[in-house]
Parts: C-alpha cells; sequence; structure tokens
C-alpha cells in the first residue's frame, strides 16, 4: 500500500511547534546541532511547511527569501519516516512555492551525506564542503529555465493541492 504523505503550510502557531519539534528531534538530539542556534531570526519571516503520514506531523522544511532569492533550509524528517518520500515531496513543494514567488535562484545548504537526494531532484553543488553548526555541508542551486520553470534534469515540482481538513496535527 501507498504511504499517503500531505505536505502543508503552517498557518498556526500549533503547526508551528510541531515544525519546531521535529528540527529539536533531528537536529539537536540525532544530529548534536547546539540548541541554541537550532531556532535563529528566519524562522519569524520564513514560509514553513509539515508533512504528515497517517495524520502524524512527519517532516518540516523553511524556505527564507534574500533579495530575490529563496533559501529552503531546515528540512527535518523524523527518523521512522525517512526513506518514504516525504524530504521528496517537503522539497517539491517548497521549490514549486519558491518558483511561484518569483525567486531568481534558489539554493540550499545540503549536509553532506545527504547530497545525492538532493542531485536527483535538480540541484547541482558550487563551492567546497564547509561547516555549519559542526556538519559539512555543500551549498546547491536549482538549475532550471526559468521561461518555461522545468528543471534541468526535468525534476517535477508538481504539488497536487492539499485538502482541508479538521484533523489535528500530532507527533
Amino acid at each position: 500500500m501507498k504511504t499517503i504523505i500531505r505536505v502543508k503550510r503552517v498557518t498556526s502557531a500549533a503547526e508551528l511547534a510541531h515544525a519546531f519539534r521535529i528540527r529539536m528531534r533531528v537536529f539537536v538530539q540525532e544530529q548534536g546541532v547546539p540548541e541554541e542556534i537550532e531556532l535563529d531570526r528566519d524562522d519569524q519571516r520564513a514560509i514553513h511547511y509539515l508533512a504528515a503520514v497517517a495524520n502524524h506531523a512527519a517532516g518540516t522544511a523553511r524556505i527564507v527569501l534574500r533579495h530575490g532569492d529563496a533559501k529552503i533550509g531546515r528540512m527535518a524528517v523524523l527518523k521512522s519516516y525517512r526513506r518514504q518520500g516525504v524530504g521528496r515531496k517537503l522539497l517539491r513543494r517548497a521549490v514549486a512555492k519558491a518558483k511561484k514567488l518569483g525567486a531568481r535562484k534558489i539554493y540550499l545548504h545540503a549536509q553532506v551525506p545527504v547530497v545525492e537526494f538532493y542531485e536527483k531532484l535538480g540541484f547541482d553543488c558550487i563551492g567546497s564542503v564547509f561547516d555549519e553548526a559542526g556538519i559539512p555541508h555543500r551549498k546547491m542551486i536549482l538549475q532550471w529555465n526559468r521561461q518555461d520553470g522545468a528543471g534541468k534534469r526535468r525534476a517535477s515540482t508538481e504539488i497536487s493541492p492539499n485538502r482541508k481538513s479538521g484533523r489535528q496535527w500530532q507527533s
């Protein structure tokens, strides 16, 4: 049976709290990122997303707009939901939104072990490896033709609209 993954834009304080809990579990508890740098001032102006599997909060991502460019970041998927398509769906949703907002460039900082994941979805590494929060990263940029919106690898960014539901997110 195929896993149904819903991705929605965060619109309430409760949903944002779920996103922050996922980030704390993944980045602070699993990866050892210092808690005091995980939540930052960009969270106040970012567009946040939550992914859910069977109505349980499973992953999160955010978009921060800077000078006409979009940075996708804080992509985190809970361990028990990895390799089920949650990260892919979150990334596609964030890319689609960044394009809709007219971003000139879409980029991210990928942890080195997951560079291949982003490459499969149309991102290319630029520059050398650098340290961010004690973890090796690579800057990656999405390659696409702004006129037709297609990625050079034809990475699909179509996302079906989320249906409104009265269900609560669980984590």
